[in-house]
């Protein structure tokens, strides 16, 4: 039987983006926090309200842009896949494990980008932009 292992996640950011690099072949690796909202009305016609927080990885030019465009409180789009970690305690030797998401992409949400950080490229009007990506250009390292 097959597999499919797909994440789809809405939220705002909840605390800062930390960027961490691996020591052999300098990989950056970003880690988030997530917060996702679920609201519905009860049984009684009352709105209820559900948030759940979620941690998130991500690698690469992907973690890169992350940190270098999203903060805590900013919302975002992640596309990942979920990953089980497991180990055993320092203290008790208890086993321990964690689910966390690991971010394949991720978008901008909203049209207003006026409160994007100051290292953001200025945007071009679409006339301005070329009709074909330069071959120079990596496309992984466009944010979005």
């Amino acid at each position: 039987m097959s597999s499919y292992n797909k994440v789809l996640l809405m939220g705002n950011i909840t605390r800062d983006v930390e960027v961490r690099y691996t020591p052999n072949t300098n990989t950056a690796i970003a880690n988030l926090g997530l917060a996702v909202n679920r609201k519905w009305k009860d049984q009684s016609g009352q709105m209820k309200e559900e948030v759940t927080f979620v941690d998130v990885e991500a690698f690469g030019k992907t973690a890169e842009n992350i940190a270098k465009f999203f903060g805590k409180g900013k919302p975002i789009f992640i596309e990942g896949r979920l990953k089980l970690d497991q180990w055993d305690d320092k203290n008790d030797g208890s086993k321990r494990s964690k689910l966390k998401v690991i971010a394949e992409s991720f978008e901008f949400i909203g049209g207003d980008r006026s409160d994007a950080p100051a290292t953001a490229p200025a945007s071009r009007p679409a006339t301005a932009r070329p009709q074909q990506k330069p071959d120079d250009i990596d496309e992984d390292s466009i944010p979005f």
